[in-house]
């Protein structure tokens, strides 16, 4: 393990945790398995199944970030990572594997940390391909709140373009 690189990862997220491991984890599997290095643009993307504290390290070690647009969430409240390396076409998803639930926090984060990968994470491949480049939108103003808000978020309700925020929610109600 590179201490190093975990001191940064515990100074930027602000404390050591068993979620901060996971994603710590999640990326030195994916470095050696894609042979990843720091994304100055978008040449490395993460899609992380969930907001918990490993997406920390996702930053701080891949440089993957939602303002670059190649770090996305899909949540499915899921405990993995799918990582894609543009330049070479290699993909890997982690998904973290039950751990034993005798283990106290400190126990679960050392294990996480040193353990053989497969034993902590079931290592396989994305069910979709690399998602594309970020894209930008034009800005439409809201006509309700007078809002700027990116395009593909504004609903046309009544004949009035709207953000999400002055726009009813659609929902079946059975």
């Amino acid at each position: 393990m590179n201490k190093d690189l975990w001191d940064r990862c515990v100074n930027f997220h602000g404390h050591e945790c068993p979620g901060l491991a996971i994603g710590f984890r999640a990326c030195e599997i994916a470095k050696n398995k894609l042979n990843l290095s720091f994304s100055t643009d978008e040449e490395v993307v993460c899609v992380s199944e969930n907001d918990a504290c490993g997406v920390d390290a996702v930053q701080v070690i891949t440089g993957c970030t939602a303002g670059k647009g190649n770090l996305l969430h899909k949540d499915t409240g899921k405990m993995a990572f799918l990582f894609f390396n543009r330049e070479t076409g290699k993909t890997v998803r982690l998904i973290l594997n039950q751990l034993p639930a005798t283990m106290n926090r400190e126990e679960r984060q050392k294990y996480i940390l040193e353990a053989p990968e497969d034993a902590v994470f079931t290592i396989g491949r994305p069910k979709f391909t690399v998602p594309e480049y970020a894209r930008k939108f034009n800005t439409i103003v809201c006509e309700q709140c007078k809002e700027g808000a990116a395009e593909h978020k504004i609903r046309v309700h009544d004949g009035k373009k709207l953000c999400l925020d002055c726009a009813p929610d659609y929902e079946m109600h059975w």
